[in-house]
């Protein structure tokens, strides 16, 4: 159903195909109640904010029931919400004033995994072998005379087997951790359960949903072994036995089907790590609407790879008639001010990149030049919490306060994603900087003490700030026809860098040489990441917005 408090812009039932949607980590963005952990108050309470910045929806982390074994990601129940973030009641109120405020509200849904807390999980462990109950997850018998070995050789996502023994014998999976069971999609009753579970937020007023693992629920029923040593998040031959399996778009074609059913189309982005060419398989017409772009978040700064990533993603994705979606930080990855300040500047090794040098003078300045680039880009791109503010990953939290199951189970040797998951800074000198309502609160993980400069309050009153830069960039993008358009071509430029042309004369260029370099003839300047030099060339690791007369 259509909510006609939303603007005209947002109605447009394609307004997911241009959109900057404001990724929120809801344990870490702002505390209402004062028990040092975000919840939907304090969400709720900086909603102006967010349509200030001017995004144009926001994706919530999972607030479901959890007992936050991953942050989350196991859910014990689809259609609560977590006690500590809030009700269900409250969730009804946000969805409501973000539609006031012309912001769409899209959630997230884990369908590869539950908690083992799940009613589902723990009737199954009540049950014997072969029963109903077990079928809706992956159980089988262990290998070796005893079954005492794993079934087979796949590692998990944070270390270790990817199966767990129950007392009776059997062996169940978990491609994550242990307190995650896969659930079997070749089980009519899950796929009736989801469908069931994305119509009870749709008719909430949720304008769409994020799809966890979405290239990971279908398994091959044979469990064959891989052969690998570690765990990859990413298919590495064809026919793998567990991503990538062509039965994933059966599921979202009913989905999508649910989603078109409502009056004000709901919408779906895929999490999806496939191999290059496969995902425009995820967004046909008749299946999901985007996927993220993960080629273009691991990309190093470079000229030559970053031309690579956009033409590939926009080729790519216009034989299916998709639009592409541009990213460069979100809650699984080391923030790009920390990573365009070392010397190797791309992702290789997910939740492994830390300890290495940065200079965060010129992390911060690359960060700048590559938000303005993303942001001049045709399609839709995200942001994640706290990047409009310029912050840095926090890679010396202390030993006792990391959560991620990443540092557990891989014997405290990869400390994995808390440093990026941090409780944003709003005001103030001191920690907490305004994230609980109580200044005595003690938030879930510390912030470092020289975010006081990096606060939302300091952004604001500096004009030259990375907040500012965010917001200029946005209303450019709401109110400059070029950017509106899907209209994109390239332009020569001088090596190590980007030029191009958006609609009719807007152009963005990129300078990432050791050199200044003139700009195009007859331009004139919208929008800058950096100040140009005193002759009127555009320094190295700067981008900007021109108009060319």
């Amino acid at each position: 159903m259509s909510d006609p408090t939303l603007t005209n812009d947002a109605a447009n039932d394609s307004w997911w195909r241009s959109a900057v949607i404001y990724q929120v980590y809801i344990r870490s963005f702002a505390d209402g109640d004062g028990d040092g952990t975000g919840d939907i108050a304090g969400l709720r309470s900086r909603l102006q904010y967010l349509a200030y910045l001017g995004v144009d929806a926001i994706w919530i982390n999972p607030w479901y029931p959890s007992p936050l074994a991953d942050g989350g990601y196991d859910v014990s129940d689809f259609r609560d919400i977590h006690p500590t973030y809030g009700t269900l009641e409250d969730a009804r109120k946000l969805i409501a004033e973000a539609h006031q405020l012309g912001l769409r509200v899209i959630l997230d849904i884990v369908p590869n995994h539950v908690s083992d807390q799940h009613v589902w999980f723990q009737e199954a462990l009540a049950a014997p072998p072969g029963s109903p109950e077990r079928e809706r997850f992956v159980f089988r018998d262990g290998r070796g005379e005893d079954g005492s070995l794993p079934p087979n050789d796949w590692y998990a996502a944070f270390g270790g087997p990817t199966w767990t023994r129950t007392p009776d014998g059997q062996w169940y999976l978990h491609l994550f951790a242990p307190e995650q069971p896969d659930l079997n999609w070749d089980n009519g009753e899950v796929r009736a359960e989801f469908e069931s579970i994305l119509r009870f937020w749709f008719d909430l007023g949720v304008d769409g949903f994020r799809i966890d693992v979405a290239h990971g629920m279908v398994k091959d029923p044979a469990l064959p072994d891989l052969g690998l040593t570690e765990f990859s998040v990413i298919a590495h031959q064809d026919k793998h036995p567990h991503w990538d399996r062509d039965g994933v778009h059966d599921i979202f074609r009913s989905w999508r089907a649910i989603a078109d059913s409502y009056p004000s189309p709901r919408v779906f982005v895929a999490e999806a790590h496939v191999r290059a060419g496969r995902l425009p398989d995820y967004v046909r017409p008749d299946e999901l609407h985007t996927a993220f772009n993960f080629d273009f978040l691991k990309c190093a700064l470079e000229a030559d790879k970053l031309r690579e990533v956009i033409d590939r993603t926009i080729t790519n994705l216009a034989k299916v008639g998709a639009p592409a979606t541009w990213v460069l930080s979100n809650h699984d990855e080391v923030r790009h001010v920390t990573r365009y300040g070392r010397a190797d500047t791309g992702v290789t090794t997910p939740m492994r990149d830390q300890g290495h040098p940065t200079d965060l003078a010129l992390g911060t300045r690359r960060a700048r030049a590559a938000a303005l680039l993303m942001l001049a880009l045709p399609g839709g791109a995200y942001i994640y919490q706290g990047e409009e503010l310029g912050l840095y990953e926090v890679e010396d939290l202390p030993e006792s306060v990391l959560q991620d199951p990443t540092w557990e189970r891989s014997g405290h040797t990869v400390r994995g994603r808390d440093g990026c998951r941090v409780p944003l800074p709003w005001t103030g000198d001191t920690p907490p900087f305004g994230f609980s309502t109580f200044l005595s609160a003690t938030p879930w993980l510390p912030p470092p003490d020289d975010w006081k400069s990096y606060t939302a309050e300091a952004n604001q009153a500096d004009r030259t700030s990375m907040l500012q830069l965010y917001r200029s960039v946005l209303r450019l993008r709401r109110t400059h026809a070029g950017l509106r358009s899907e209209d994109f071509r390239w332009l020569d430029s001088p090596a190590s860098t980007l030029l191009f042309e958006r609609g009719n004369g807007l152009l963005c260029a990129l300078n990432l040489s050791d050199q200044p370099i003139p700009l195009p003839d007859a331009s004139s300047l919208l929008v800058a990441s950096a100040p140009l030099t005193k002759d009127g060339l555009l320094p190295p690791n700067t981008t900007v917005l021109l108009h060319q007369d």
